[in-house]
């Protein structure tokens, strides 16, 4: 990379210098992307220069998910690089997912040149349009000279409040053209700056009514996880000291220890009988970085119905727009729940004795056992696969990602996180062949860690291709496929609402996995008997190479407990009430479906 510098001491270069001299300035050490014509200039840039590494995917979707699975488990915004046309569109998913899970990812797109913009010329597409509704900003660059400050804007833009994906869309004539770049403390000052500290006054009278609670619940979210590791502590730290129990969404596993002794475990669909309970029967509800989505409140005019509702969230849009907070909180979670803490030191008295006869009824709820499931000796339980695979690598440096489906949701159940950022999953968007190129994300970022994907053997076939990636780049992710052979929460449904008619959920011709692992270059281990199991995770664990395992397990085991659509959290099926026909009465009248 070669430039000069003018009068003010300012760098002259092309757009093509500057969006990797912006990436390293603003930190960057690893962009997953695939080349095309609209930014190959970029390409022969990032070729001159060993300081961030381009990691080649197979497909510009898994370079998204890639990207958020880095994110994710580092913290910092993932980067992803994509040319025009086909190469944008093929990104529209993985920043959909971004957006509803609030990942922070920088888009690097490639454009037609400045005078073909609008004359539909190969490989063209109104890029900023199709991705407004999908990021939290865009920007199409007409000027070189802006180039720099907007790659500037778009990291912090990414990064701070609540996090999600942004696009810099960059005609290649822009590329090619020279111009000034502009260092990030000389850029323009974006004028988003979100409000980081809460009202004192409104913590204040949070604090008031939990002091006054007799059955308080937290309800904490993945806002816990993206304010960093200190919202994590204090999240902890203001367990201890109220008593309080606590409860989590599926994006925000990890933020309280599982092992910790007031954890209900998950709440919401298909979370514990305790957790769901516990919400709706609380009297002061504090929520802790969610959103109330719907696969949390159930019918929300039997939500909680009696509880006072705490709310604190750094997105003021989140606020009361799907349940109302009695006291709302603006802020960034960690700086609201360093004042929380500090307060109730300060002015609280916890009366433990008050909350005894709330955790006796907690106690209650947890003896019904909502997670059990009936052992075989024959035949591998999905369940039992995943507590397996927990018990042998709790105490190993481990990161897991999933896909989409009954997998998943046996995986949030059965798998206890101890730390934040080891959780990696598609919560709102519920995007399969995420956790394939999520699990690549994360290896890239983390080398020396065991990163496993809990997949489905459907969902993984949709990026099944970035094994090819992993085989290249060296990255030891092991796949552990839950192979039932049906795509489990279709079917799951079909079962239990359109009267067990099977409409294309079975495939039929799924691929022998072993010999794919083997074709890619990669190592293949196929399980089929409970009393195997063991060794056989223990040999993928060992094996220094991507591995696919494929686990065969029980092909129709239903996933439960749930709440059925349109019903409250007291009103939802445990393992030994789910027949059909319990579940068929469960159902709304009018038969509305949870997929």
């Amino acid at each position: 990379m070669t430039n000069a510098k003018d009068d003010s001491g300012r760098n002259e270069m092309t757009g093509a210098e500057m969006v990797v001299q912006a990436l390293r300035d603003n930190g960057v050490e690893h962009i997953f992307g695939y080349p095309g014509g609209a930014v190959l200039p970029i390409y022969d840039e990032l070729f001159q220069q060993d300081a961030v590494q381009h990691i080649l995917v197979r497909h510009e979707q898994g370079a998204g998910h890639a990207a958020e699975g880095y994110a994710r488990s580092t913290g910092k915004a993932g980067v992803m690089l994509v040319t025009s046309g086909p190469g944008a569109t093929n990104a529209v998913t993985p920043l959909q997912d971004a957006l509803m899970d609030s990942i922070p990812l920088v888009c690097i797109t490639g454009q037609v040149p400045t005078t073909l913009i609008g004359s539909d010329a190969f490989q063209e597409c109104d890029t900023v349009g199709i991705t407004r509704p999908c990021t939290k900003h865009n920007w199409l660059v007409k000027d070189v000279n802006e180039l720099a400050g907007i790659i500037h804007q778009a990291f912090h833009v990414a990064t701070t409040g609540r996090p999600g994906p942004v696009v810099v869309d960059i005609p290649k004539d822009i590329q090619f053209a020279k111009g000034t770049y502009t260092p990030p403390q000389q850029a323009p000052r974006t004028s988003y700056n979100p409000r980081i500290q809460g009202d004192l006054e409104q913590i204040k009278a949070a604090v008031q009514l939990m002091a006054t609670a007799k059955k308080p619940v937290i309800y904490s979210g993945g806002g816990v996880v993206n304010s960093g590791p200190e919202a994590c502590h204090l999240l902890r730290e203001l367990v201890e000291l109220t008593g309080f129990p606590i409860t989590s969404t599926l994006m925000g596993l990890g933020a309280y220890p599982a092992s910790g002794k007031n954890w209900l475990g998950m709440l919401g669909m298909h979370g514990t009988y305790e957790a769901n309970m516990a919400m709706h029967d609380c009297d002061v509800m504090l929520c802790v970085g969610a959103r109330f989505d719907d696969r949390i409140t159930g019918r929300i005019d039997a939500f909680s119905p009696n509880s006072k509702k705490i709310h604190i969230d750094i997105d003021p849009s989140s606020i009361n727009k799907n349940v109302h907070a009695d006291v709302p909180i603006l802020g960034d979670v960690g700086r609201v729940l360093e004042d929380v803490v500090r307060l109730w030191r300060a002015t609280v008295k916890p009366d433990r004795e008050a909350l005894k006869p709330w955790w006796e009824q907690i106690g209650r709820w947890q003896a019904r056992n909502s997670l059990a499931y009936k052992p075989n000796d024959d035949v591998i339980m999905p369940q039992y696969a995943v507590q397996r695979l927990y018990e042998l690598t709790r105490d190993r440096d481990t990161y897991i990602t999933t896909e989409v489906g009954q997998h998943q949701m046996w995986a949030a159940q059965h798998y206890g996180f101890e730390q934040p950022n080891r959780w990696m999953t598609s919560g709102g968007l519920g995007t399969m062949g995420y956790g394939l190129p999520a699990a690549l994300g994360v290896q890239i970022a983390h080398p020396d860690s065991l990163v496993i994907d809990i997949a489905g053997d459907a969902s993984v076939l949709m990026t099944i291709q970035e094994m090819s990636a992993a085989v290249q780049f060296e990255a030891p992710i092991k796949i552990f496929i839950l192979n039932n052979q049906y795509m489990g929460m279709v079917r799951q449904w079909q079962q239990l609402l359109h009267g067990n008619r099977l409409s294309h959920s079975y495939t039929e011709a799924l691929p022998d996995f072993v010999k794919l692992a083997e074709a890619y270059g990669g190592h293949g281990i196929r399980c089929e008997k409970p009393g195997e199991l063991d060794d056989k995770i223990m040999e993928m664990i060992d094996v220094k190479k991507p591995v696919i395992f494929d686990c065969r397990v029980a092909n129709l085991a239903n996933c439960f407990p749930m709440i059925p659509s349109g019903k409250a959290h007291n009103e939802m099926l445990l393992p030994d009430e789910a027949t059909d026909e319990a579940v068929a009465t469960a159902i709304d009248a009018k038969g509305r479906e949870l997929v």
